[in-house]
Formats: structure tokens, sequence, C-alpha cells
């Protein structure tokens, strides 16, 4: 049952907002004065506070201003019964949700508590899920290789200092660059993943940098690209090694002016975009066979960031293990299994190619097909195949 606060010093006005809305189903808390009603704000949850802005001691608007630091994602509705446009205004602007005025329109009142309380599911959603992405892409390990990794991606986020990150496949290059922006300035930006291996090379500028309505044969309207998409944010250019020279030179060039021209266009639009790039091959080598620029290679690796191999950080078996198992039985709605101490022996005897990657699909695969409890023999039958 959804948890009403009514803040109003007029016995009246309190017991008549009580039976109305307790009469529409809904649990309802009084308080005959703002600082009694923060102090039931500071020992209880509601999903909406309704509040008066003419009464003794606190007045309304300051009880707003405290409400909104120890309560912030709850929608308060200021009500007054002599008020004017700029107390509505002035209520709006330190955060109120609505304002109402008396005497209180019924109707008014009951859709505004509506609004608000879908406005209130809306907020605990989106923490839900953003707890849920952010579990997603989290970095499990303890081992000496990972950590040292985390901690140049912590010291170099708050900068806006450009990263490279080599890495073999599977190694998880993107968890890194997620982290960066997420411990960034640009935290509240866009992050935007563009993976270029997988883009035809003649598709890959129009999808960096965007074009312009007839462009080309299928560029039926005008469409930004994924630099415009990240202004404010970072860009992850996943294996970037697979970039087409003309889009590297493209890039650049963005990289040196912060600024980009749409395919068939010559306006030029300035961008501010933190760029993090991520790579599977040997630039090195890359460069020596002319297949990547080399001044592009120093524009993007002010900062560079090699994340090891699984078979770099075996330590991280057993937590990594634990982790997938719990993650996984989650997913599948299904009782946590567990692996004994012998069957984390024989995962570790494994040559990790496919690296955290190939190690969850592993653990998927014996939670599948094993029993409550894991064994080494599990791994020797189902793990096999993967040596």
């Amino acid at each position: 049952m959804s948890k009403i606060l009514v803040i109003d010093d007029e016995r009246s006005i309190r017991n008549t907002l009580k039976d109305i809305l307790e009469y529409e189903k809904y649990e309802v808390d009084l308080a005959e004065d703002g600082i009694k009603g923060i102090e039931k704000v500071k020992t209880a949850e509601y999903d909406i506070i309704l509040c008066d802005i003419k009464m003794p001691g606190m007045d309304g608007i300051e009880v707003l201003e405290h409400l909104t630091k120890i309560a912030s994602d709850t929608p308060v509705v200021m009500i007054s019964g002599h008020g004017n446009i700029d107390t509505a205004v002035d209520s709006i602007k330190k955060g109120a949700f609505d304002y109402i005025e008396k005497p209180l329109d019924l109707n008014r009142l009951l859709i505004t508590i509506r609004n608000g309380m879908d406005k209130s599911s809306l907020v605990t959603e989106t923490k839900i899920l953003k707890k849920k992405v952010n579990k997603k892409y989290e970095i499990i390990g303890e081992s000496k290789a990972i950590s040292s990794i985390v901690e140049m991606a912590d010291r170099v986020a708050p900068t806006d200092a450009r990263v490279l990150i080599p890495g073999a496949n599977g190694s998880g290059k993107e968890l890194i660059a997620r982290r960066i922006h997420a411990q960034s300035n640009r935290s509240s930006g866009p992050f935007i993943e563009v993976n270029c291996a997988a883009i035809p090379s003649e598709l890959i500028e129009s999808e960096l940098f965007g074009h312009e309505k007839g462009a080309f044969t299928s560029a039926v309207k005008q469409r930004k690209g994924k630099f415009e998409q990240a202004n404010g944010g970072t860009l992850f250019l996943d294996e970037i090694g697979d970039m087409s020279l003309s889009a590297q030179a493209k890039v650049l060039r963005a990289l040196q002016e912060n600024i980009i021209s749409r395919v068939g266009g010559d306006k030029h639009i300035k961008v501010d975009v933190r760029v993090v790039a991520a790579t599977n091959k040997n630039i090195a080598d890359e460069i020596s066979k002319s297949n990547f620029r080399e001044d592009l290679y120093h524009r993007l690796s002010v900062i560079l960031i090699h994340v090891p191999t699984l078979n770099e950080r075996l330590d991280d078996i057993p937590i990594l293990a634990n982790h997938f198992i719990k993650q996984i039985c989650d997913e599948y709605g299904m009782p946590e299994k567990t692996i004994t101490a012998k069957g984390i022996k024989e995962l570790q005897k494994i040559n990790w190619t496919g690296n955290i990657r190939e190690f969850r699909n592993v653990i998927e695969r014996l939670i599948i097909l094993c029993d409550n409890t894991i064994t080494d023999a599990d791994v020797l039958q189902f793990a096999a195949p993967l040596k």
C-alpha cells in the first residue's frame, strides 16, 4: 500500500485529507508542523508528501529545502491558501513536484498524487536497473594483475586523458572502459560504444560521424553519428585496430580539433567527447604493416592499460567462479549451486584461450548439466573440450 505524509498545521485539513486518502486505499501519516514532518521522514519512507506552505515555526518552503536533502527522490506537493504565482514558481524551483492552491480540488489532488506515485515508481525502477547494469559490468578479481589495472583506471578516470586498452578477446576491455566512464566527471553523460570490427569499412565513417540526407543511396534522412551522440560523455571505440585508414584520418582530425563533419556535409560540428579505445591487435605490428596510423596511435595512447588474460590471473578463478555461479543461478531462478575446491583446481588447469567470456560459458554449462555440487569430475567431463 502506498504511503503518504500530510504536513499541515490545520487539524481539520489534516483529518479531511486523511479520510479522503484512506478511502482511496492509501496509508496516511500526519504531522502538525514542519519539524515533526521532517522527523517522520527521517524515520520512515513515503511515496509522496503533501506539505502546507504557511505554518508557524518553520514554513513549507523551509521544510521543502530540508526534504530535498533527506528524501530527494520523494515527490513533494506544496499546498497553500495564501499563494500566488511567485510562490508556486519558487516552490517548483526548489524541488517541489507540484503546487496546489486551497481550497483543494479533489480531482486535481488525486491526479497529482497518482502522477507523483508514477514518478516515484520510475525513480525506484531506474535505480534498480542502474544497479543491475553496474553489477553486470562489475570487475571481479583480487589478483595483483587485475588490481593494478583497476587502480590505474580509477586514477586516470577523473581526467579527460585518452586511454588505449590493448588485450585479448574476452579479457574484459569493455569493463575497464565502462569503469573509467563511471568514475569520471562525465559519468552523467552518455557512454557510446562502437565495435569497429563489426561495421563494414564503407559504413564506418557514417556510423562515427553521421551523414546528411542524400549523402549516398540509402541515406534517406539526416543521421547523427556516434561522436555527436557521445557529446558530453565517453566514446568507446572497440577493436579500433580494424578501422579503415580513411576513417582513422577523420578520427585523428576529430581528436586534434574536437570538430567533425557529417558524410556528405561541409558543416563543422564541435564535439566534446572523451575517447577510450580498445584493440586485440598488436598496434606496433599494424603500424609496421601500414594498417594503422602511427600519429593516431600516439593521439589515442596518452594512457595505456593492458588487460591481462585469464591465464595471467588464475588466482581470480575461485572468486570468478562463485560470482558467475550466483549470477547465472539468479538469472535462471534456481537455487545457488556450489563448486568443490578440487573443481576449482581443475578450472585453474585449463588453458583459457577465450578468457572471461569462455570461462563464464563453461560455468553456465556446468550449472545446467551438473547437480547442486559441481565436482572436479564434472569439470573434467564438461570443460574438457575447451582444453
